[in-house]
């Protein structure tokens, strides 16, 4: 008892409900096969918002669906999950529901965001994905022995390192990473820039995400770039990036493929001619090759 002779109050009543019971949202139907989960919350990590993730999927599957799951960009910094690139907003229908239609469930994810939280905060939020996902295939219908990475930007970098190092319960299941155009060594970065960097500004977007600028920090840099962690065990890659990326220079990819080779894990790298970050600068019909490329891997490993 207190001393107002109440009983203790039950702390335990504020924790939030578990997202592995948690109700899945309502279903919509934005295209004609299409079924689509907006929201449904996939953790709840202390001191923060909760998680939410969007799942895509065939209306009337006649199985488990294999699975992709995209990590939108915004340079660890900003970002929706429902958002590929500017070159795919107008497209109709959108890019997650061709993905349904070739096959495919697509899951889009949030994470904490470096104004939220710094690395390894948000390489914990897709190993929890993974874990969710997983743990409620079947009430998903989705099939959580294939499951493809595909991230763009930021979100690649996220995606590699899910793919090489995540812990979750899904893990085993990741077959494949596509990856467009996305940072892979942070330690490389003023040397792949040519001078256009600053490994000691505490500003930058890395740095951000860091928590300390990464010249500051060479063990945390390490851990939070993909390419030291390639095994010969890494799932296969398709690297995307363009020649003349200003952003994130098309060396970057050039060195986790180089990485992955040398482990001796499959991996393909098609460096896009003319194309800046984003696809910019690229024809309309050189940003489909790149869509339907990955969506060739994607459905090639999960067969």
């Amino acid at each position: 008892m207190t001393r107002s002779g109440l009983p203790p109050f039950p702390f335990e009543l504020l924790a939030p409900p578990d997202p592995a019971t948690l109700p899945l949202p309502p279903a919509s139907h934005p295209e004609p096969g299409v079924e689509l989960l907006r929201g449904a919350v996939y953790a709840v990590p202390d001191g923060s918002r909760p998680l939410e993730l969007d799942l895509w999927r065939p209306a009337e599957p006649d199985g488990p669906v294999p699975l992709v799951v995209f990590v939108h960009g915004g340079g660890w910094r900003t970002g929706r999950r429902d958002d590929l690139g500017p070159r795919f907003r107008t497209w109709r229908p959108g890019p997650f529901a061709r993905l349904v239609q070739a096959g495919l469930a697509v899951a889009c994810l949030d994470y904490r965001l470096s104004g939220e939280a710094h690395f390894p905060a948000q390489r914990d939020d897709l190993a929890a994905a993974l874990s969710w996902l997983g743990g409620r295939a079947d009430e998903l219908a989705v099939d959580r022995s294939r499951i493809v990475l595909w991230g763009e930007s930021a979100g690649a970098h996220l995606a590699a390192l899910a793919a090489l190092t995540s812990a979750g319960s899904a893990t085993g299941a990741v077959r494949g990473c596509v990856c467009w155009y996305g940072p892979s060594d942070l330690g490389a970065l003023a040397e792949d820039h040519g001078g256009g960097f600053d490994s000691t500004d505490p500003t930058t977007r890395e740095a951000l995400l860091l928590g300390a600028a990464p010249a500051a920090d060479e063990e945390l840099t390490r851990a939070a770039s993909p390419v030291h962690h390639v095994s010969g065990d890494s799932p296969a890659f398709l690297l995307l990036h363009g020649t003349d990326d200003t952003l994130v220079p098309s060396r970057q990819s050039v060195r986790l493929a180089e990485a992955l080779r040398e482990a001796g894990a499959p991996v393909e790298l098609r460096l896009v001619d003319g194309a800046q970050h984003l696809w910019v600068g690229l024809p309309d019909e050189g940003v489909t090759e790149c869509f339907d490329r990955s969506v060739e891997f994607a459905r090639a490993l999960t067969r």
